[in-house]
């Protein structure tokens, strides 16, 4: 043998390489809860918009209703079958039950999301708008808007357009109960002549 002694191996790789493995576990570890978080996160924005898309339906019921009404003196009391109620309390809100008396449940679409809506006139109380005991949220007609034009009205761009009544705030609002127990509640101010 030479006259080199031979040193002890201290076997220091094997503890350096036990904590480097044990730094990779705990990142793979965070890296997957973090992409399962995202994943989690994602689903429920996309749940969430197809929530308010169901609810959509909901508030373009009750527009379909107020335009296609034949006779606007119904407009005038409640009507129970349509969901309409001639009135709004201000300390109604939609967590409050009577605001939603006489909603109109929809039939549940494909995705079982079930949708209700109510249509409120924004007056204190039933009856003509112009009442002087009544008070209504309302709206002049805005000059130069276009729109349908009476038969026979100038469309000169210096004639007076002046606003010859009120408009009339009725809010729709359409509730969704999704199947996986989301809840998504929407509204639409619509202004409406009398």
């Amino acid at each position: 043998m030479t006259t080199h002694t031979l040193l002890r191996q201290r076997g220091i790789a094997l503890p350096i390489m036990l904590i480097m493995l044990a730094v990779m576990m705990v990142s793979s570890i965070y890296l997957l809860k973090s992409s399962t978080s995202s994943t989690l996160t994602t689903s429920n924005l996309a749940y969430e918009a197809a929530l308010t898309k169901a609810a959509d339906a909901g508030l373009h019921a009750g527009f379909t209703y107020l335009r296609n009404l034949p006779n606007k003196n119904q407009l005038l009391a409640d009507q129970p079958a349509a969901g309409y109620t001639a009135t709004l309390p201000q300390n109604w809100t939609v967590s409050n039950p009577n605001f939603w008396n006489g909603a109109i449940t929809m039939p549940a679409d494909a995705d079982g999301n079930r949708v209700q809506y109510v249509i409120h006139r924004m007056c204190m109380l039933a009856g003509a708008y112009d009442n002087p005991n009544n008070r209504c949220q309302t709206t002049a007609p805005r000059p130069g808007t276009t729109g349908p034009r009476a038969l026979g009205e100038t469309m000169k761009i210096d004639a007076s357009n002046l606003a010859v009544a009120a408009q009339i705030h009725y809010v729709v609002t359409a509730r969704v109960s999704g199947p996986r127990g989301g809840n998504v509640v929407t509204q639409a101010v619509i202004m409406k002549g009398p």
